[in-house]
């Protein structure tokens, strides 16, 4: 079997170009069609981002668990960044693990770790006050953290970077 990473980005590209495409599809026909099915189309688009996002990260840890062979794939991962002096990446890494589990969780100590440093993420989360991350967009699913095609894109390059850095320790990590 390929290696996990190269898999998981190449399914990335995949399904966030099929889901552009059809929301491209949904949008034009929305120019002339108001039916709720569009905009529910629209929607299942977005949700689909986040489940691919949260997909990606809960199979990176199962990867992480069988390949460094260990119960805490994450916290083993961490370790081996820490030890290697990968502070950034180390970083990058909690910050995915945390918006994660918001996604997956909802509000709770994950979120409040990533609000207390919600203007340094690449990424945006929902502020206690707001309702919306763009009000009056009809394809906006109720999530805390915003779910685009960067996001994605992010979750996969981090998957890649924190593996080529097990790599480097550990070359028999697939």
């Amino acid at each position: 079997m390929h290696s996990f990473t190269e898999l998981v980005n190449r399914c990335a590209i995949f399904t966030l170009k099929t889901l552009s495409d059809t929301n491209e599809r949904t949008i034009e026909a929305l120019q002339t069609n108001g039916a709720t099915s569009l905009v529910k189309t629209l929607q299942m688009i977005q949700l689909q981002k986040v489940i691919l996002a949260v997909g990606m990260f809960s199979i990176f840890e199962a990867n992480l668990q069988e390949g460094l062979d260990c119960t805490d794939g994450f916290g083993e991962a961490k370790k081996i960044l820490d030890n290697e002096g990968k502070t950034d990446l180390k970083e990058c890494f909690d910050n995915l693990i945390l918006a994660i589990n918001v996604l997956k969780h909802g509000r709770g100590r994950s979120y409040d770790t990533l609000i207390a440093k919600a203007n340094t993420l690449p990424f945006r989360i929902k502020l206690p006050d707001e309702f919306f991350f763009s009000e009056g967009d009809v394809s906006e699913v109720s999530t805390l953290i915003e779910v685009n095609d960067m996001f994605v894109q992010h979750c996969g390059k981090v998957i890649n970077d924190v593996s080529r850095a097990i790599r480097q320790i550990r070359p028999e990590f697939i």
